[in-house]
């Protein structure tokens, strides 16, 4: 018996999308979040939060890109960091930036905000948070977030809509507000302001 050939699933998956009217083509791969289109929960995020054009922005748990990308495209004059944990994302958010000409857009590996250098202060922080890190993990993500935001900052969430009430209570603990942007059926987007 010959050993099976799996060459096939493992070349990149690529795929093009519209995000806010800009085409898109992503490069992805099995083992990440979503990796053949983009997941309900980012593009409602994208679709309910507007970004200026000269702000500088973080894209915390950037996956293969599709949060930061999609604001360096619409903050031509700003800057955005994406960041993740695992080197196989940030290597493929750092390849989709550069396929799709976002020079303005830098992705490296961090784990949460380690390492963030501590002097940045981010207009907007944007996250697709995912559930399955336990409550300690986004509370130090949150808590992290409000320290490296300029006042009028903005942290925004996308998460599955059972975490919706925990990101009321945080949110309100550790900013003192919190705004509801949008209730999808499965997903919910929040959103807190560093006053």
């Amino acid at each position: 018996m010959s050993a099976p050939d799996c060459a096939p699933i493992k070349r990149d998956l690529v795929f093009t999308q519209e995000v806010r009217g800009h085409g898109f083509t992503y490069h992805s791969t099995w083992g990440l979040f979503s990796p053949r289109q983009l997941d309900e929960g980012s593009l409602l995020l994208l679709n309910h939060f507007p970004v200026e054009p000269s702000q500088l922005s973080l894209d915390l748990g950037c996956g293969y890109g599709v949060l930061g990308l999609s604001i360096a495209q619409q903050c031509p004059e700003g800057r955005v960091h994406l960041v993740d944990r695992d080197f196989v994302a940030v290597d493929y958010a750092r390849r989709n930036a550069e396929l799709n000409g976002l020079s303005n857009a830098e992705a490296y590996l961090s784990n949460g905000f380690s390492a963030v250098p501590g002097d940045l202060r981010f207009n907007n922080v944007v996250s697709n948070l995912p559930a399955k890190v336990g409550k300690e993990m986004l509370s130090i993500m949150v808590t992290d977030a409000w320290h490296h935001l300029e006042p009028g900052g903005r942290l925004c969430v996308v998460t599955i809509a059972g975490l919706r009430e925990w990101c009321k209570r945080n949110f309100r603990d550790i900013f003192g507000n919190y705004k509801k942007l949008k209730q999808g059926k499965t997903y919910a987007v929040s959103m807190a302001v560093k006053e």
